[in-house]
């Protein structure tokens, strides 16, 4: 043999691999994009009809959709590289490809380390995100969700909505607001003091604040109806001006919940529902690197059966592994595991799966190889 044709023999594996990189690059970032667009659809409706309602403001619906995304985004990423891997491979068994490459000398196994390049990368942002922003945003959200419990009666108001009070015993109407929503045009309130009821319309209205800090809506020109339910004691009062007082409220600070706490909380705690959520934050990008490599014997095609069967039987693998997840952080949880074993035993069992399908297929490409 030649040395050029040696050097020019070095190269196609090289070059195979980065193809196969690409490959891998392009379907994961497709697969992301389609349940990224699938997980905005359905976060923007809910945000949105939070907006309408008056729970959420509209400046807000935008950063608590990020913050959605980010918590969502640890399990998107593991989805996304099974599935490249698994489609890539499944494609290669079609196109006779892997007939080519068994005839080359070279078994499934060397399939391994183009997978690992591909998976590394992204099981290293999958542990950035489960690690440290996926809690950031988690605490992100409940701070802001606090925030927004501790607005004043008329800051929850959304034009052209009847909101009540959180003392239930107001209903306020506003057609809309205008000049930095300090102004209100066309008020509607009504009240119950003292069980008698009071109803009062107004032309406009204003917001001010007292020299002491309390908050006032002061309507301007309207008339003000009293009396008891189901009586015809009712009176009707014209005024000029009326104040109500804006009734504040603080909301108290919470205990973070465990998917809100920092991953260095979580260390220093030994409660059990504290280490059920670090081994979970752990196991996100170690299920990237696993199910990676199950892809790989999972890819395999026999051209007399059904060319799905291999995508349903993943299908089933990938689901019962990420329940077998969920299910052993529960347990961990309430104990019934010790915290220190976790979820360790499923990933054990995955990968003891895993190398039995490997040598399996190592075996039976060996055995084909000698009949022939």
């Amino acid at each position: 043999m030649r040395p050029g044709e040696l050097s020019h023999g070095t190269r196609h594996p090289v070059i195979f691999q980065r193809s196969l990189i690409r490959e891998f690059s392009l379907i994961a970032i497709a697969v992301v994009g389609v349940l990224l667009a699938i997980i905005l659809t359905r976060l923007l409706i809910l945000m949105l009809g939070k907006a309408a309602s008056g729970d959420v403001l509209p400046e807000a619906v935008l950063g608590l959709i990020a913050f959605g995304i980010l918590n969502y985004l640890p399990v998107l990423l593991g989805i996304a590289v099974f599935v490249a891997v698994l489609l890539a491979l499944t494609r290669s068994y079609r196109d006779s490809e892997m007939t080519v490459w068994f005839s080359s000398g070279l078994s499934i196994a060397a399939w391994v380390k183009p997978v690992l390049q591909f998976a590394l990368p992204v099981a290293l942002i999958c542990a950035i995100l489960s690690l440290a922003l996926s809690p950031w945003s988690q605490a992100q959200s409940v701070e802001y969700q606090r925030l927004l419990e501790s607005r004043d009666e008329v800051s929850q108001v959304t034009p052209g909505l009847f909101r009540e009070s959180r003392s239930a015993d107001r209903v306020f109407f506003v057609d809309k607001l205008s000049e930095g929503d300090d102004v209100v045009n066309n008020v509607f309130v009504q009240s119950t003091q003292n069980d008698r009821m009071g109803v009062m319309v107004a032309k406009s209205g204003y917001i001010e604040t007292a020299p002491n800090g309390d908050r006032f809506i002061i309507l301007l020109h309207g008339r003000r109806y009293e009396g008891t339910p189901g009586t015809l004691d009712y009176r009707t009062v014209d005024f000029d001006k009326y104040a109500l007082r804006i009734e504040p409220r603080e909301a108290k600070r919470q205990a973070p919940s465990n998917k809100a706490m920092s991953t260095l909380d979580l260390l220093t705690e030994r409660r059990p529902e504290q280490i059920a959520e670090l081994h979970w934050r752990v196991a996100l990008p170690i299920a990237v690197l696993i199910m990676a490599l199950f892809a790989i014997p999972l890819s395999f095609v026999n051209p007399r059966s059904g060319r799905s069967w291999n995508l349903m039987l993943a299908v089933l693998v990938y689901v019962l592994y990420s329940n077998l997840l969920s299910i052993f952080q529960v347990w961990t949880a309430q104990g019934k595991i010790p915290g220190w074993l976790g979820l360790w035993p499923v990933h054990g069992a995955v990968i003891v799966l895993l190398a039995l399908l490997f040598w399996k297929q190592l075996f039976g490409f060996r055995w084909l190889a000698t009949g022939r």
